[in-house]
């Protein structure tokens, strides 16, 4: 392919992104592995902070963000416990950068899961024998309990198939609400979920962490994290990011 084609095929990419979020109010997902450790006792406003995009995120428009695209933002403020408040980390997620170029972007956050539930979401729960049982056979069970089997391709909540998997790891499925956890996006088309269930919503397997909402939010795309304690959230962790549209629409 031609180093011109490649470049009009990048740039219309992002073209597409930067417009991703005027175009529809159910936005887009994208599912995120933290690059290295947060930690609010050391970290430092305007500090970079990114992660990999995990899985292709398919654009209203039909174009694709790659795998392995970087997500870059930074650190607005940072908090340490004290023996009279708790921790706060306030974060942004602002731009997307692969092929040599960037793109804004503005992204609230769905859900946030610790290195260990990621690990986990990645294991097997079906036997594995010493005959060379492949991957693409594995059984799993993503962040929030939705099951995956991929020797039939299926993501499912108890009888019910919620969506799709694909042999090399890849999940896709229309956004459900979680109202009991916050959440009451939802979606029309299918989205990249990577490890996470369509109704995943909130912070798993990071003790007394929150992920604070509210409508009163100055700006929408700051992300707001509290807790108790000391808030460390480690490289590895999964975070699933949702494109904000217009209207500002949170999780």
């Amino acid at each position: 392919m031609k180093l011109t084609t490649v470049f009009v095929a990048v740039l219309l990419v992002f073209l597409s992104l930067a417009a991703a979020a005027q175009q529809s109010n159910e936005g887009t997902i994208v599912p995120v592995m933290l690059n290295r450790t947060l930690d609010a006792r050391h970290a430092k406003p305007g500090e970079r902070i990114s992660g990999r995009i995990m899985q292709d995120v398919s654009l209203p428009d039909g174009a694709t963000i790659p795998r392995g695209a970087t997500i870059v933002g930074h650190i607005v403020s940072a908090r340490p416990a004290t023996a009279a408040s708790g921790s706060q980390l306030v974060l942004k997620f602002d731009q997307i950068e692969f092929g040599g170029r960037q793109a804004p972007v503005a992204a609230a956050l769905r859900a946030l899961a610790s290195a260990n539930e990621v690990f986990e979401a990645r294991l097997p729960t079906n036997a594995i024998d010493d005959f060379g049982t492949s991957p693409s056979d594995w059984n799993t069970v993503q962040i929030g309990g939705a099951g995956v089997y991929r020797g039939n391709g299926e993501v499912v909540s108890g009888n019910e198939v919620v969506g799709r998997a694909t042999d090399y790891g890849a999940v896709t499925a229309k956004l459900l609400a979680a109202p009991e956890r916050g959440c009451s996006g939802t979606s029309q088309r299918e989205q990249a979920l990577w490890k996470f269930s369509p109704w995943a919503c909130g912070a798993y397997g990071l003790g007394e962490l929150q992920v604070v909402r509210s409508q009163e939010a100055a700006d929408a795309d700051e992300i707001v994290l509290q807790s108790a304690r000391n808030i460390r959230i480690d490289g590895g962790s999964g975070w699933l990011l949702r494109v904000l549209p217009a209207g500002r629409a949170l999780p």
